[in-house]
């Protein structure tokens, strides 16, 4: 990194963060002009109001502004196109910084190709959301043990059973994770204080401690022949395109929960409909889809036995200082000479 260092806010921050930023170190300089970025709607809302319009004069301030920058907090317009345009427009470009714990699928889809890739770095915000996450995940896994939806429907339809159904108990029980990554492991770390037995998958096998088995993705099916409830964190790349396929449901042990907080495009949807048709499935807790928004014929919206969240799990009130304060962290790293955690894998985009 340069001697003075030129950091530019491309989407809505906080002004009390941005000094944050400003403080890390006297050589670095924050542009921030607050007006050319759309309101927030909500808390950690990073692409902002979609009805903000900025005048001809503000969308030039805006990309004169960027393109000024060693470094970008946040996808210019927080798109994929506005990474491209940028990568393509400015030469010093030396780091872009995503709001997003799996920005890899916005990096494929800028259609950068690697030569262009390789002349910058793109960090992510994986952890911050790993604990929001890792709970969201949790309450699908104990929705499932304990039969909300069937209690919801009962009280919808003020009906009080005269058999009683019993509930599982989530301590004894084991879980599997795909992708025990932060997000995972952070899972695995609740589910074992509720009792349950975790293994799970990574890409690179080794022992990973309080975690009874480890294989890669070739040897979940062996996993899952035991598993209670199965909790997938894996982002969509090509690998991992619809590993959730009917064999892999198959595999399961009958009246198995399913909870997805990774990528959409992980599970194969018809097949997880047959699954919670055949029994294979119990319940199914998802926060992403293959397509977003759900398309309004999707049968996962009045399925009696799923959960339908928004991609929303993953938000907190405290997100924009948390991705805030891991950016300040990463920067320092920067300054120091040393690369940030959390590089975007060009091949693998993840």
């Amino acid at each position: 990194m340069t001697s003075q260092t030129i950091v530019a806010i491309a989407v809505p921050l906080e002004a009390e963060l941005v000094e944050r930023i400003r403080a890390v170190d006297p050589a670095v300089t924050v542009l921030y002009e607050p007006e050319l970025l759309p309101p927030e709607r909500f808390p950690a809302d990073h692409a902002g109001d979609p009805a903000f319009k900025r005048t001809a004069d503000q969308e030039e301030r805006y990309w004169a502004m960027l393109k000024a920058a060693d470094v970008l907090y946040g996808f210019p317009n927080e798109s994929p196109d506005g990474l491209a345009r940028i990568a393509r427009e400015n030469p010093r470009l030396r780091w872009v910084h995503a709001m997003a714990a799996g920005a890899g699928g916005a990096v494929r889809a800028s259609g950068l190709d690697q030569q262009t890739l390789q002349k910058f770095k793109i960090t992510t915000s994986a952890g911050v959301h790993a604990l929001p996450l890792a709970e969201f995940a949790a309450l699908g896994v104990l929705n499932g043990l304990k039969r909300t939806p069937e209690l919801a429907r009962d009280q919808a339809a003020k009906v009080w059973p005269q058999l009683r159904t019993p509930t599982r108990l989530a301590n004894g029980s084991t879980l599997v994770v795909t992708g025990l990554g932060e997000i995972g492991l952070e899972t695995a770390r609740i589910a074992r204080a509720l009792g349950m037995k975790v293994s799970g998958t990574k890409r690179t096998v080794e022992p990973i401690e309080g975690i009874e088995k480890v294989t890669d993705n070739a040897g979940l099916t062996t996993l899952l022949a035991t598993a209670d409830a199965v909790v997938n964190t894996l982002p969509g790349t090509p690998f991992t395109e619809k590993l959730f396929n009917r064999e892999v449901f198959a595999a399961m042990k009958p009246g198995t929960v399913f909870v997805n907080v990774g990528r959409g495009t992980v599970v194969d949807e018809q097949a997880l409909l047959e699954a919670l048709e055949n029994g294979q499935v119990s319940y199914a807790c998802l926060d992403v889809f293959a397509v977003e928004p759900l398309p309004q014929d999707s049968p996962l919206w009045n399925h009696p036995r799923v959960m339908v969240s928004p991609h929303t799990s993953a938000l907190s009130e405290a997100e924009n200082r948390l991705i805030a304060e891991r950016f300040c962290a990463n920067l320092r790293t920067v300054l120091d000479g040393g690369n940030p955690p959390h590089l975007v894998d060009t091949v693998h985009f993840y």
